[in-house]
């Protein structure tokens, strides 16, 4: 099965950079983490599919091409701290922890922390690091962040997130419209605005939390 999975594995990555994913980093992420050990072994056979898959908790695991997409709007350079809000099943983070120094990832489920916590060490990656807690505000004591993800839609891009992320530094995240459509936004902090752009689509389940959804 590892070398099925491996066959797959290499297939998803050359379909993300045939749709666009570019970042050479992302793709070596990419290849680089099993994908299948982050949901059940029921749906393993599934793993490289580029679809979401439940993890439980009424949530998912995002497909790989969102997954790709997110961190390559980062633009990481291989160096400084992410803060990621919902660890879900680890496999966000595991990617980043590829593409940063250190990653920070908050998830207000104990039993999802606790599973993407052990899921992650058990690769042997020792550069993440979990906490419980409403993501909504972030983390801020590790913060300034060079970069911000947020694997969950708000209706506005939470407040203490900005704060914690450095001048420069890039938030990505699903914004909600009016309309109850999502779109994958970038946030860039300048000293004295913040840039947002849109790039498509999303569909992601809600932000909840004191500065999300439910606020």
């Amino acid at each position: 099965m590892t070398g099925n999975q491996n066959i797959r594995r290499d297939r998803m990555v050359r379909e993300l950079s045939e749709r666009g994913i570019a970042s050479n980093a992302v793709l070596r992420a990419m290849a680089e983490i099993p994908r299948e050990r982050f949901v059940e072994e029921a749906l393993s056979g599934k793993a490289y599919s580029d679809v979401s898959l439940p993890i439980g908790e009424t949530q998912t695991i995002s497909q790989p091409w969102i997954v790709a997409r997110m961190s390559e709007l980062l633009e990481s350079d291989g160096r400084g701290k992410v803060l990621e809000i919902g660890s879900g099943s680890g496999y966000q983070a595991a990617v980043l922890s590829r593409l940063y120094e250190l990653v920070y990832s908050v998830e207000r489920s104990p039993e999802l922390s606790r599973r993407a916590r052990e899921t992650v060490r058990d690769l042997g990656i020792q550069n993440v690091h979990f906490k419980i807690f409403d993501g909504s505000y972030g983390w801020s004591q590790f913060a300034p962040y060079r970069a911000v993800l947020v694997t969950a839609a708000a209706p506005e891009i939470p407040g203490p997130l900005i704060e914690q992320l450095e001048s420069g530094g890039k938030l990505v995240l699903p914004l909600t419209g009016p309309d109850g459509g999502q779109i994958l936004t970038r946030a860039i902090k300048h000293p004295d605005r913040i840039v947002t752009e849109s790039h498509g689509p999303c569909r992601f389940v809600p932000l909840v939390g004191k500065y999300g959804e439910n606020a």
